[in-house]
């Protein structure tokens, strides 16, 4: 059985985005980088909502090639352009999703069914970055597996709140971490139902 795991930056006040849905307010630094490319090279499926999608497909991939920018950067888009993407969104028909990589939409109604799905198969992790709504929904339905958060050392005041539910069950530290040269603390955690 696959796990689904969301992993996601958040403020040290508990803050997904800052005013406005400003994802550029949180506290990102060198750490934040190196263990996406970690998470991407464990996954085989990312898992995203539309808007995630989009903001990923319009930044990514030109990264890849731009010598400008550092080497865990360029991984990252190559990762990004290669993973299976499902992109869960009611609005963006198929066509719409071409050209980034093997990408397909499920419409929202189905994605409950198609997320078990995933997870029964056989395939290394699913991952959702991002996708706040989506992977609210998803820890609400029981579909979540781990939690890993890097929190960082910034208060946003006032944006959108990580979490929108309360999860099914409990949680449990798996364990903590920091990075060299990094002020975001990692916390990993299972949902245990």
């Amino acid at each position: 059985m696959r796990k689904l795991i969301v992993c996601n930056i958040i403020s040290l006040d508990g803050f997904f985005s800052g005013p406005g849905g400003n994802i550029m307010a949180m506290p990102f630094d060198s750490g934040f980088s190196d263990y996406n490319a970690e998470r991407l090279r464990a996954a085989g499926t990312l898992l995203l909502g539309r808007q995630s999608f989009e903001a990923f497909r319009s930044y990514w991939p030109a990264v890849a090639e731009d010598a400008s920018q550092p080497a865990v950067e360029r991984e990252i888009s190559r990762l990004n352009t290669t993973i299976e993407k499902v992109v869960v969104s009611n609005s963006l028909k198929p066509e719409e999703v071409e050209g980034w990589g093997p990408t397909r939409v499920v419409p929202r109604a189905s994605a409950h069914a198609e997320v078990a799905a995933l997870k029964k198969g056989l395939g290394r992790e699913i991952l959702v970055f991002g996708s706040h709504v989506l992977w609210n929904d998803l820890l609400a339905a029981g579909l979540v597996d781990e939690l890993h958060f890097m929190i960082g050392a910034g208060v946003v005041g006032e944006g959108v709140r990580a979490f929108e539910t309360r999860s099914p069950g409990s949680l449990r530290l798996l364990d903590t971490r920091t990075f060299d040269g990094s002020s975001l603390l990692l916390v990993r955690y299972a949902v245990e139902r």
